[in-house]
């Protein structure tokens, strides 16, 4: 398969935390398509927003992929409604949060979608995620 490589980041802090992160991979991995090709380990950070809730555990995954950035990311709000999510205000607590992070080279600006994700250098843990992947070959 030869397709776009794009990376996802992985969030839980509500329920069972690895075990959101579990289904997200295997849903990810089961889209058409896309092969999940490494993940991150996974980490314990710090809420963001400055809301008290309980830490979150985060990875970052690796895709290759032949659905565009719109159809991916509609694919992964699916999947955090499958573990329960239910969108609500901004930085509050979630079961599963799902972000394009990267894809390819794709710069775009649409409504609910920027690649590269804007908030890219505003959280060391993701910079960490995608140098420990890039040291993995990836």
């Amino acid at each position: 398969m030869t397709g776009a490589r794009v990376y996802v980041a992985l969030g839980s802090n509500l329920g069972d935390r690895r075990a959101h992160l579990a289904l997200a991979r295997e849903r990810l991995a089961a889209l058409p398509g896309t092969t999940l090709l490494a993940s991150s380990a996974i980490e314990e950070t710090a809420p963001l927003g400055g809301r008290a809730q309980p830490p979150y555990l985060n990875q970052m995954v690796v895709l290759e992929t032949t659905l565009a950035p719109r159809a991916l990311l509609d694919a992964c709000q699916r999947i955090e409604e499958l573990a329960g999510r239910r969108r609500g205000e901004r930085w509050e607590s979630r079961t599963l949060d799902l972000d394009l992070v990267r894809y390819d080279g794709v710069r775009q600006e649409e409504p609910g979608l920027t690649l590269p994700h804007p908030a890219l250098g505003d959280r060391p843990f993701w910079q960490a995620e995608l140098d420990e992947l890039a040291r993995m070959g990836w």
